[in-house]
Parts: C-alpha cells; structure tokens; sequence
C-alpha cells in the first residue's frame, strides 16, 4: 500500500493522525497531567479542522471504556480508551476484565508517568509523578489483555498501533493494552512517515475444518433429540439467520442459556426458552454455540450417553482457568461461516427423514406455545402486586419496544416477558461479573446509533456500580438521551441468594436478613436526573409503570433529554 509523509510537531500529533488513518473515530478519555502533549495535539486537530478521533471526556473510567464496548457491540468498529498512568488502570481494571471475557476488542491506552526528573522535556513538575510511576504498570492487567507494549520510541509507532489493532480484532478478538510516556509524546518532530497510508482493520477469523463438520452433521442428522444451547452467537448479527436455518433445517430446538445477545427470534417456535433443566437431560446429541457456561454441572447436566459439539471462535475459552464440559466434536473458527457449511452438509444427510424432522418441529412448536402462554399468565398474574413484580415491570417494557429500540440490560430485565427479534436490539451483562457495565455500554450504542432508543435496565445495586454521575455528565455533555430504568428491589439479591442457597436452614434464612445485602435506605435515584437537566420519576404502583415509561420516553424522543424511573421492585 502507498504510503505518505505528513506533517506533526509532536509524537502525540502522529499518534492521533495514525488512529485516525486506521478507522479510529472516539478517543474516550479520563484525563490527568500525562494527557498534556495529547491535549496540544487534539486542540491543533480541532483548529485545522479535522474530525477523527473525536475525544469524549468520561469523567471516570468505568464509563469510557464501557463506551468503547458498547460502540463496538453495535458496529464491529473498535475504539480507543486512553486513561491516566496506573491510577487510572485501577480504575477501569473492573470493565477490562469485562470485555475481555467477552471479547470485545479495544486499544486500551494509559499514559506513563514521566520517568526523568529534569532536563527533558515533558518530564516531572508535578509532585504526584513519583508515587504514581509502576514498576510494571502492565502487570495489574496483564492476565486480561491479549498483548501489552509500551511505546519506546516514535520511529515504532506505527508498527506499534498497527500491532494493536491487528491483535485487538484477531479471533478471539479483546483488548490490548498500550502504555504512553509522557516524554515520548511530547518529543518534537517534524514528520509522519506513513508506510500503509490509509487502513482499516476487520475481524481475522478461520473457519471450522471441513471433516468436522460433516462429523458434526453426521451426528446431529442421526439424532432422535437434538439440542442446540448459545449464548453469544448473535455476537455477529449474521450468525442469527444463519442459526435460524440450520435449526429449521433439522428441527432442532434452541435454549439461550444466560444470552449476552439477540441470538435467536424468540417468537421462533424453536425458541424453548432460556433454561436447559429438562430437554438438556433428554438430548442425545447437544450443539454448544458459542457459550461458555451452556449448563451448571451442579444443577443438571446431560445424560452421560449424549455427544457434544461444541462450537465457536475459541470452543476451548482458552482464557478461562477450569473449563470441563465434554466435546466430542471441536468447530473452531467464524461461527457464521461454520453455521453455514454445517447446514449445507446437515440438510444432504437429512434427506429422507422427513417425517422424523416434522414431528420434531410439531413437538417443538407444541412446547414453544405452552410455554409463552404460561409466561403470559404468569406476568397478568403479577401485574397488580406491590411492591412491583420485575416480570410486570419487564412485560411493561416490551410492550414500549419497537423496531428502533435497543435494551442494554445489566440483570434484571426478565427475558421471558421480552419479544426480541431483531440481531442487534439487545444486550446484557458480561459473565465476568464487573458490576458498572450498563450505562457506559448504553452511551456507547447511543453514540453509534443516535436514531435508535436506547434503553438501560439495572438493579440498584448495579446503577451504583455505574458511577452514575459520571455516565449522566457524559449523556449530557455529549447529547446521547437514554431512559435508565432502576429495578430498585433494595438489596444486593445475587448476594443474598447465594447466602441461602448454600445454607437453606442456617442462621441468614431464618434470621433477620442475610448481612451486607440489605440497601437500605435506598437512595432517591430519581432525583440524581436534577444534576443533569434531566428527567426522573419515582414508581411504586404497578398500574403507574407503563404510563411512567411513555412519560420518560417522551422526554427522551421529543425532547433530547436523558430520563431515568426509579421502579420499586419486589425482589425475585
């Protein structure tokens, strides 16, 4: 590729001009005196005009690099998140573990205190460049980054943010982690020499070899009740269709087992919920998409006769310590590629087994309608309790949802009272455990998509974890309105769940309450909206909650301002 010789004063002014060749379009920051040669060159890229990257100030770094998730979730594009030295590391270290057990990849960027002490320029004149400099600045992140550099001269610093991307976006895709010296930033020059010129970096991805797919074919054409359990394969929006077909093609039901996207219409009649007990026990041959948790040992698990296939960019989740599931037959690569050959080899070795295939689909649509009518029943059941049911308060949702919405769920929304049918229209939690993810991820969808409605739904637990004053600074500053909605149950529920699971007589259950899970008193989250010209609502009657959910969508689509409904919850 041809490359060209630009113009720049600095190494933070070639930084940025090489982000900005290769795709980059937001620089999400926390800023602090590391920043400064960063801060000259962006103030120059303003003046002479030039839009990309456009830096987002996130005042704290829970929400600059849930940004950068949530706009890459939406448009395959990664994004650069820049903090400031060690401190700021710690900070976001929460949201790192996040994307990368998700793989979400991302140049996750920190300044490096200076390291001289006189004589150079960009070196220390603050008092706080001693404490803050690391021995290994890397090291608290390292086991969540799939590569760590620090740049140590200009001459490589497009082979360095090259590398980056490239990693970054290579499957399993995550995030890298650059460390940026201050002296190194500010150190003159006078010219970019570009070898590339202009670039752009894609997903790098394999395909499943053939002979294992048309083992996997051969098994799952042979099966009387086959299973297929995903969680991530609506990672790709392309991958939803393809999964339709092969479940089509075999009548093979459909479980989304702790679903992080729309990965299957759940209106499909081989949709059959979301928990595997039951049909799990029954499969002889189960298909694992991309799913790293696709059943609880503990709980159920198959019969020990079944076969597994387990499929996806890493079947293996090599980043993850202890991971025992069976897998008879490996599919590793680019699910939506892999999808495909397999539906192609599974319909020719489906031929004459018709009927087979269509008394499968009529048991299937059979369990699928009785059990939407049950889940109906039960949210109308619940719709007049108080306080309000999450079910009643999740059904009132879906009743608000239309084919410009998109719900970014931090655990509460119950999916069962929730029509989704489009790739792309929902998300939830990362499995890492990270509270803090919602809002910044709801920014992030909304910077991508500002035509959509982007609506957040959190516990109230979590909506602290979310450092809401920072999220709702940046809906403001940066014109991104999107509808919070607390499900405000008053306690940390996870936490006491896992206390009287574990002892079911002990003293937690029959006492007063289990210790350290009651949030009490509970906080006026409605009034946090005040701060921010914004609108919020307190809700306690279950009647109020669709008319309270029209009010602060209004707000957000007519009037360009950020809402948030403090629902009182009774807990699950």
């Amino acid at each position: 590729m041809k490359g060209e010789t630009v113009p720049v004063e600095t190494t933070a002014d070639a930084y940025l001009e090489i982000l900005a060749r290769r795709g980059v379009k937001y620089f999400f920051a926390n800023a602090g005196t590391d920043f400064a040669p960063i801060l000259e060159s962006f103030a120059k890229r303003q003046t002479e005009g030039r839009e990309w990257p456009r830096p987002i100030l996130c005042p704290h770094e829970t929400t600059a690099v849930g940004m950068a998730y949530g706009y890459y979730m939406t448009t395959g594009e990664p994004q650069v998140v820049m903090v400031h030295v060690n401190v700021g590391t710690a900070n976001a270290s929460g949201q790192i573990i996040n994307a990368s057990r998700s793989r979400i990849p991302m140049l996750f960027s920190a300044g490096r205190t200076p390291i001289t002490e006189e004589g150079v320029r960009g070196g220390r004149n603050v008092h706080i460049h001693w404490a803050q400099e690391s021995f290994d600045q890397a090291g608290m992140i390292r086991e969540y980054v799939k590569w760590d550099y620090e740049l140590r001269n200009s001459s490589q610093l497009e082979t360095v943010v090259d590398r980056a991307l490239g990693l970054a976006m290579a499957d399993p895709p995550g995030p890298v982690y650059l460390t940026l010296p201050r002296e190194l930033l500010a150190e003159p020059q006078t010219a970019l020499s570009l070898r590339r010129g202009q670039a752009r970096f894609g997903r790098v991805s394999s395909q499943p070899h053939r002979d294992q797919v048309e083992q996997a074919a051969e098994l799952l054409a042979g099966s009387e009740r086959p299973l297929i359990i995903t969680s991530d394969a609506g990672e790709d929006p392309s991958a939803v269709s393809l999964l339709v077909d092969l479940a089509e093609t075999g009548a093979i039901p459909v479980i989304e087992c702790w679903g992080h996207y729309m990965n299957f219409p759940t209106d499909h009649e081989l949709h059959l919920g979301f928990e595997p007990d039951g049909l799990l026990q029954e499969a002889d041959v189960i298909l694992v998409l991309e799913s790293d948790v696709p059943w609880m040992p503990n709980l159920c698990k198959p019969s020990d006769s079944a076969r597994v296939i387990q499929m996806g960019r890493d079947p293996y989740y090599s980043d993850t310590a202890i991971r025992g599931y069976p897998m008879d037959v490996i599919l590793a690569g680019d699910p939506a590629a892999g999808l495909r050959s397999l539906t192609k080899s599974l319909a020719e070795k489906l031929n004459g087994k018709g009927g087979a295939v269509e008394e499968r689909r009529e048991r299937c649509r059979r369990i699928h309608e009785e059990q939407r009518a049950e889940w109906a029943k039960t949210a109308e059941r619940v719709s007049g309790d108080k306080p309000i049911d999450e079910r009643w308060l999740s059904a009132c949702v879906n009743e608000v949802m239309d084919e410009d919405t998109i719900v970014v769920n931090e655990y509460d929304l119950v999916p069962e009272s929730v029509k989704l049918t489009r790739p792309g229209s929902f998300f939830a939690v990362p499995n890492a455990g990270a509270l803090g993810w919602a809002l910044g991820a709801s920014l992030g969808v909304k910077l991508a998509r500002p035509e959509k409605t982007v609506i957040a739904a959190v516990g109230d637990g979590s909506y602290i974890f979310n450092v809401p004053t920072a999220a709702h600074f940046v809906a403001r500053a940066a014109d991104l309105p999107i509808l919070t909605i607390v499900f405000n149950n008053h306690r940390w529920n996870a936490v006491k769940k896992a206390a009287t699971a574990l002892n079911p007589d002990g003293w937690a259950t029959g006492g007063e309450g289990v210790p350290l899970s009651e949030l009490r008193p509970s906080p006026a989250f409605d009034k946090m909206l005040e701060a921010h010209d914004g609108y919020g609502e307190r809700v306690d009657e279950p009647a109020e909650v669709l008319p309270a959910i029209q009010r602060a969508l209004r707000v957000v689509r007519e009037e360009g301002r950020q809402a948030l409904l403090n629902v009182i919850c009774a807990p699950p």
